[in-house]
């Protein structure tokens, strides 16, 4: 049937406007680009690495672009220190230790094998080196120095270590020492250990800058920091290395670009190149194709829905953190917020109490969700204003369900 024959048959129907839309909407198309997505919509599949596990997530929003077996329990090597530093690093916040602090090095301390910051047995050593020895010399003395400083020994930091993983989430980790050292029960997996980064970056940030300094020097003996990567990419600045022959290389690292942080583990690579080679393919892939955005700031509001029997009528809602969403590039345009709230808020209210949900949908699918919250204290009225909101809420749901 030719258009024109058409076009004579839907006038007859009153279907003229219809079919023009249509015909406007594919002609002159080929088939294929009819259900080929748009250029900036194909993301490839994440790169496959010589590695047994591996994680790349966002540092901000937490999502992950890319994973495999990262639930896998693995030993970690002295990826361990990363705990062993966080504990430290949330003293130090407490105020319950202070950098200047000395700490005594115990023969135990000192005779732990493996790397070392070279600390000498009764020596009295600054929080702040033993810190820095940690973090970029990877000194396993130094953990032990630190862990009986902040516990009375290794064995009841061990447990520290342990309650505090379970708090942030890592669910597939056990430690049985500050160092990294091989044990029987000691093990970890690509998502805990970027969970734990992820805390270390946001929970901590003055301290941060300590992951990034690629030399240390105790006692007259300069050692540098073996993540390779801070010397090849100047967005890099963290985290850790590790090594056992059991465990084999890992490298937990961070790098942000042009304000989005992204966090990469890898686990069980076959030297310290391979590992830095690894690395270095996750984050390409993640801030070649995907993108951070902060949609709201911490307090922003979002609405100001009707409550009843307060002292005002109405009260503002809105998140209390940071919302960040990561994204396919060039899709920020398909995003929107959908606001969830109780249609039946009463007085009193809290600030901070939960009044429903944020959707954050892109296209069809709905990418994050945050909870709205009260953004102020509504005090509950007076008899007379709350008679008479009792009176204006009954008639609004008559006539809300007389237009239903």
């Amino acid at each position: 049937m030719t258009v024109f024959m058409l076009r004579r048959f839907c006038c007859r129907y009153g279907l003229l406007a219809l079919l023009m839309a249509a015909v406007t909407m594919t002609a002159g198309l080929p088939v294929s680009a009819q259900v080929i997505p748009q250029p900036q919509t194909i993301i490839p599949s994440p790169p496959q690495l010589a590695a047994k596990s591996w994680i790349l997530m966002d540092a901000n929003s937490g999502h992950v672009l890319a994973e495999h077996d990262a639930d896998k329990r693995l030993p970690p090597a002295s990826l361990t220190k990363l705990m062993t530093a966080f504990l430290v690093e949330r003293e130090l916040d407490r105020g319950t230790i202070d950098f200047d602090d000395k700490v005594s090095i115990s023969e135990k301390a000192w005779r732990t094998g493996g790397s070392k910051m070279f600390v000498e047995v009764g020596n009295q050593v600054s929080v702040r080196d033993l810190l820095h020895g940690i973090v970029i010399v990877s000194g396993n003395d130094a953990s032990v120095a630190m862990a009986e400083h902040l516990a009375g020994g290794e064995g009841p930091f061990a447990d520290l270590m342990n309650q505090h993983a379970a708090r942030i989430g890592m669910s597939n980790t056990h430690f049985e020492n500050a160092t990294g050292l091989p044990g029987e029960n000691h093990y970890s997996s690509a998502r805990d250990m970027a969970l734990l980064a992820q805390h270390i970056i946001n929970d901590y940030p003055e301290h941060y800058a300590i992951y990034s300094e690629r030399t240390f020097s105790y006692g007259g003996i300069d050692q540098p920091n073996r993540n390779r990567l801070l010397w090849r990419d100047p967005s890099v600045d963290g985290l850790k290395t590790g090594w056992t022959s059991e465990a084999g290389y890992g490298l937990v690292a961070s790098a942000e670009r042009d304000g989005m942080r992204l966090i990469s583990v890898v686990m069980g690579t076959s030297s310290e190149e391979a590992r830095a080679q690894e690395t270095q393919k996750l984050l390409s892939y993640g801030f070649r194709f995907f993108e951070t955005m902060n949609l709201y700031d911490r307090g922003a509001v979002l609405a100001t829905p009707r409550i009843w029997g307060g002292e005002r009528n109405e009260v503002r809602i809105g998140v209390d953190e940071e919302v960040y969403m990561t994204l396919p590039r060039n899709r920020n345009e398909e995003l929107r917020a959908r606001l969830n709230i109780s249609d039946d808020l009463n007085a009193p209210m809290s600030m901070g109490e939960e009044v429903g949900t944020l959707e954050v949908v892109l296209g069809e699918d709905v990418v994050g969700e945050r909870r709205l919250v009260a953004l102020e204290d509504v005090e509950e009225g007076g008899l007379f204003k709350r008679l008479l909101d009792q009176v204006r809420r009954f008639f609004s749901g008559l006539l809300s369900n007389f237009l239903d």
